[in-house]
């Protein structure tokens, strides 16, 4: 690393490794590996993959449920010089080839034990890709066996902080997904403030359960800076997730709203939670009320991270934020991080009135390069040397930032700005609701009406009318909806959120325009 050059990813995780060479880094199922011996494990990946010529410049896509090899396996190829690009694994096969292809990916390292038939699909429809398998079964090379083969090397540091380090795509519902282009000094530096804004305890053992490929991953690091242990498990099962609290001593975690609110449908009384000091909420905006309701039940140890594919991470909410006397900090999703500069834009890109409502905008270290070969859509996403987030919101008089909704979910009724947020919110209060999803839909007279899909809870009742009403007494009504669909359940993204473009497509497919 040249004088004033910022650490790689693959070093500042190296660097961690070798400070605690004897603690446990990870565990998965019976399965426990040392520091020491993930060292030992990057330094045969890259020997395999180099000699196979991945090398500065490659890209390396990665498919795989959570597993340490796979983790390892992807900050080793960063080592090399080599960007690495996640793919969903809830994602279409059609999907998958796309992203590989559009990143330009030559080699796959892919879980066989999860994904054997997909492997075979992939590697018949991209037949120059070379495909590494981490499992049983599958085409190609398998990689564990290659690496049992050789000595133990001492990990490569062939990358610079200007190297392209990741190539992640939007987690976006509307138009193809965008490759994001970050350079391995930004990785390392998402780590850092994630590592000093978090409060992550010393030795922490951080219990993994969404995918590792999305935010979820982004604490991996952070964990082994701070001597912890990451704790992986294949999927959300709410039971599973607190009996593995409670064995493991589990200290910190993170979950999506959807995951929260799951457990609170649980007997958590029933498990004893008393280690748990950190769970990190993030992905999606959480309803107030099931905030509230978690920190009664489980304790004041939640976190929230507001951030963005584009830019991670923006604003944080610490446990300690977190006030229920003051209904606003439950609504908030944070204060800037130390890393970043907000400001709230209007339509001309000049910023708004304090407090008034505008688009949230953001200068970082952590901000994308831009989208990979889509000039337009980076220069729309950065203009004015700002990213803009598509997020609106507002910061209130103490410096906490607030987001009202996405800008592309914006219902005008009538005339009316109505933010779905906000009525979601107000459902979610509801006895009988589970889960709630607010969209615009047609309407000849005021060009959209308010339209919910309601998720009631087990064995809870509810008519349409009462919801309405429920609505109308609380926001008045321009806000209440019109119409109120029952569902069994919502459809989400392969990132966890709610997938609104499904829900609007039967409603607006014969319209002249698509929201």
């Amino acid at each position: 690393m040249k004088l004033h050059q910022p650490p790689t990813f693959f070093s500042l995780v190296l660097r961690a490794l070798r400070r605690y060479p004897d603690r446990i880094a990870f565990r998965q199922g019976e399965v426990a590996v040392r520091y020491q011996d993930v060292i030992g494990f990057m330094g045969k990946v890259q020997a395999v993959l180099s000699s196979q010529g991945v090398r500065g410049g490659t890209r390396v896509a990665l498919l795989t449920e959570n597993r340490y090899e796979t983790w390892c396996a992807s900050v080793a190829v960063q080592g090399l010089g080599a960007a690495t690009s996640w793919l969903h694994p809830l994602s279409s096969l059609d999907s998958q080839i796309s992203q590989i292809t559009d990143v330009g990916a030559s080699v796959l390292i892919i879980d066989s034990d999860a994904f054997e038939a997909r492997a075979h699909e992939i590697a018949l429809a991209l037949p120059d890709v070379s495909v590494f398998c981490v499992g049983k079964g599958g085409p190609g090379a398998d990689l564990l066996s290659l690496i049992a083969a050789h000595d133990h090397p001492e990990p490569m540091e062939r990358a610079s902080a200007t190297d392209i380090g990741t190539l992640n795509f939007t987690g976006g519902t509307t138009g193809r997904q965008k490759a994001i282009v970050r350079e391995a000094g930004q990785v390392a530096l998402m780590a850092i403030a994630m590592n000093s804004e978090l409060e992550l305890p010393d030795g922490v053992q951080y219990l993994a359960i969404a995918l590792i490929s999305h935010v979820t991953g982004q604490l991996i690091a952070p964990t082994l800076m701070r001597g912890g242990t990451v704790h992986l498990m294949k999927k959300f099962d709410a039971g599973q997730v607190l009996e593995t609290i409670q064995r493991e001593r589990i200290s910190a975690t993170l979950m999506v709203p959807t995951m929260i609110y799951k457990l609170l449908e649980a007997p958590l009384e029933a498990f004893d939670l008393g280690s748990l000091e950190l769970v990190v909420y993030a992905g999606s905006v959480i309803a107030p009320d099931r905030l509230r309701q978690a920190i009664q039940r489980i304790g004041p140890v939640f976190s929230q991270v507001y951030a963005q594919t584009e830019c991670t991470p923006i604003a944080v909410l610490r446990r300690g934020d977190h006030d229920l006397d003051d209904p606003l900090s439950l609504s908030a999703c944070g204060y800037p991080m130390a890393t970043a500069e907000i400001a709230i834009l209007g339509d001309s890109n000049e910023p708004v009135a304090a407090g008034d409502i505008g688009e949230i905008c953001v200068r970082s270290p952590s901000v994308m390069q831009g989208y990979l070969e889509q000039a337009e859509a980076t220069q729309e996403a950065l203009a004015g040397e700002w990213l803009h987030t598509g997020d609106i919101g507002f910061v209130d008089p103490r410096g906490r930032l607030s987001i009202v909704d996405r800008k592309k979910d914006m219902i005008v009724s009538g005339g009316s700005n109505v933010y779905p947020r906000e009525v979601e919110d107000v459902l979610a209060a509801h006895a009988a609701v589970a889960s709630a999803a607010v969209i615009g839909v047609p309407h000849a007279t005021w060009g959209e009406a308010v339209a919910a899909f309601v998720v009631l809870r087990a064995g809870a009742e509810a008519e349409a009318a009462d919801l309405i009403a429920y609505v109308r007494e609380r926001k008045g009504s321009l806000i209440a909806p019109k119409k109120i669909i029952f569902a069994d359940a919502l459809p989400t993204t392969p990132f966890g959120k709610i997938d609104k473009k499904k829900l609007r497509a039967p409603y607006w497919e014969r319209e002249t325009r698509l929201i």
